[in-house]
C-alpha cells in the first residue's frame, strides 16, 4: 500500500509561483511513475505533469509547459510540483498520483495510477 501526503499550495496572485510537495509511505517509491492532476470547479479532472521513475522523462499538458515543472527527490520519497508564471486558469485542485509500478506508457490517462493524494487547492487571482 502507498500513501500520498500533499502540502503547499494555497493563494497567490497572477505572476506568481508556488510549489506543490508530494511525499509517498513505501519502500519502492524510486520505481514509481509519478503525475501531477488537477481538478478545477465544474470539470473533469485534468493531466497536469508526469515523471518516470528514473527522472529521465517528463510531460507536461500543453497549458503549463515552460511555466510548470515537475522533479523527484528518490532518496526523500517525494515529487514536486514547481508552477510559475501563474494564471488565473490555475486555479483548481491539485492531486499528486503514483502508478504504484514503473511502467510510464499512457501517463496522460488518470486510471493507470493507482493511490492519490488528498489533493491541495492552488487558487490564482488576477
Amino acid at each position: 500500500q502507498v500513501q500520498l501526503a500533499q502540502s503547499g499550495g494555497g493563494l497567490v496572485q497572477a505572476g506568481g509561483s508556488l510549489r506543490l510537495s508530494c511525499v509517498a509511505s513505501g519502500r519502492t517509491f524510486s520505481s514509481y511513475a509519478m503525475g501531477w492532476f488537477r481538478q478545477a470547479p465544474g470539470k473533469d479532472r485534468e493531466f497536469v505533469a508526469a515523471i518516470s521513475w528514473s527522472a529521465d522523462s517528463t510531460n507536461y499538458a500543453d497549458s503549463v509547459k515552460g511555466r510548470f515543472t515537475i522533479s523527484r527527490d528518490n532518496a526523500k520519497n517525494t515529487v514536486y510540483l514547481q508552477m510559475n508564471s501563474l494564471k488565473p486558469e490555475d486555479t483548481a485542485v491539485y492531486y499528486c498520483a503514483a502508478r504504484g509500478f514503473p511502467d510510464y506508457t499512457d501517463y496522460l490517462n488518470q486510471y493507470n495510477y493507482n493511490y492519490w493524494g488528498q489533493g491541495t487547492q492552488v487558487t490564482v487571482s488576477s
